[in-house]
C-alpha cells in the first residue's frame, strides 16, 4: 500500500472511495475523495481501486455534484432574467443601461487543502467572490477573529473534517464529545458571532461529516451539517455558498434548494431562514477599452 493509493474499505463492502494519505504499521490514514472523511483502517480490510475506477456510492456522489452544479446554473439564468423584468417594471427606461452584479463575497476556512483547492476553483466556476484559507480545525477560532476584520465577508464557511468517534461504550449524540471536530466548528462559529450578530449581515455555513447539527445552528450558523449524521460531500458547503451569494438581500434562501438539491440532501444539510447577500448596480459597468475620456486634471 502507497501513498496516494485509491482504494476502498472491504468491511464497508467498497461503498466509498479513498485516498491513503499515510501508511504506519498495520493501519492506513485515508480520505474521502469526494466525501469528508478522514479516517483510520487496517491496512487487512483496504482494496486497491484501480485508478480511475470508484466505488458505486463515489459514481452516485459524483453524478449527484453534477446535477447539482447544472441545476445552479440554471437557476442562475432564471434569476438573471427575473431580475431584468423586475428592473424594467420598477426602474423603467433606466433598465435598458442594464445592470452588474455584486454577489457575496465568501470566505472559506477548510481543514483539507485538498477540498479547499476544489471548493477555490468550484467558486471561480460559478464567479462567486471567494477567499479561501487552509486551517486545521482546532485553529479556527483564532484564524476568524484575525480574518473577519480584514476580509469583511457577507458569507463564512467553515468546513474541514469531522464524524462521531468511535468508543467501546455507547455514544451519545447530544455531547460534542463524540465528535471529532464539532466543538472547534462551534468555537469558529461563536467567534463569527461576535464579529456580528445579524444572522442576515453575516451568513455562516458550518460543519462536515457528521457534524452535531443541532450545536452549531444553536451556536450561531445559518446551515449546517449534519442533521442526519450522514457523510457530506466535499463541495455541499461550496453549494450552500453560492446559492446565498446570489440570492437577492430581497428574498431569502430558498430552503428547498439547500435541503434537497445539494449533494448530500436533506440529511446531510439544514438550515435556518436567511436572506440572500447579492445586489444589483445600474446601470451596466463599460468596457473600459472602448470608452472615450477626455482627461480633465494635470
Amino acid at each position: 500500500m502507497n501513498l496516494g493509493d485509491l482504494v476502498v474499505r472491504r468491511s464497508y463492502g467498497g461503498d466509498i472511495t479513498f485516498r491513503v494519505e499515510d501508511v504506519r504499521t498495520h493501519t492506513a490514514v485515508i480520505k474521502g475523495t469526494d466525501f469528508r472523511l478522514l479516517a483510520d483502517a487496517p491496512l487487512a480490510d483496504l482494496v486497491r481501486a484501480a485508478h480511475p475506477a470508484m466505488s458505486e456510492r463515489t459514481k452516485l456522489a459524483q453524478i449527484k455534484a453534477n446535477e447539482s452544479l447544472t441545476r445552479l446554473k440554471q437557476e442562475r439564468q432564471q434569476q438573471s432574467e427575473r431580475r431584468m423584468a423586475h428592473l424594467r417594471d420598477e426602474w423603467g427606461q433606466n433598465s435598458d443601461k442594464g445592470y452588474f452584479d455584486v454577489p457575496g463575497k465568501v470566505l472559506h476556512l477548510d481543514g483539507d487543502p485538498m477540498y479547499l483547492k476544489k471548493s477555490m476553483a468550484l467558486y471561480q466556476q460559478l464567479r462567486v467572490p471567494a477567499e479561501g484559507h487552509h486551517v486545521h480545525e482546532s485553529a479556527m477560532a483564532d484564524a476568524l477573529f484575525r480574518l473577519l476584520p480584514r476580509v469583511r465577508p457577507d458569507i463564512v464557511v467553515i468546513t474541514g473534517h469531522d464524524g462521531v468517534l468511535k468508543r467501546p461504550q455507547p455514544y451519545d449524540l447530544y455531547s460534542l464529545e463524540s465528535y471529532k471536530n464539532s466543538y472547534s466548528f462551534v468555537k469558529a462559529i461563536q467567534t463569527a458571532r461576535q464579529y456580528e450578530r445579524n444572522l442576515d449581515a453575516l451568513i455562516v455555513i458550518a460543519g462536515a461529516c457528521q457534524s452535531h447539527f443541532e450545536a452549531l445552528v444553536q451556536s450561531g450558523a445559518n446551515f449546517a451539517s449534519s442533521p442526519g449524521r450522514v457523510l457530506i460531500h466535499a463541495l455541499d458547503p461550496v453549494y450552500v455558498a453560492a446559492k446565498a451569494a446570489y440570492t437577492s438581500v430581497r428574498e431569502t434562501i430558498n430552503m428547498n434548494d439547500v435541503l434537497h438539491n445539494t449533494i448530500s440532501g436533506s440529511q446531510g444539510v439544514g438550515g435556518i431562514e436567511t436572506r440572500g447577500s447579492h445586489r444589483i448596480g445600474l446601470p451596466g459597468l463599460h468596457d473600459l477599452s472602448t470608452l472615450k475620456v477626455t482627461p480633465s486634471v494635470s
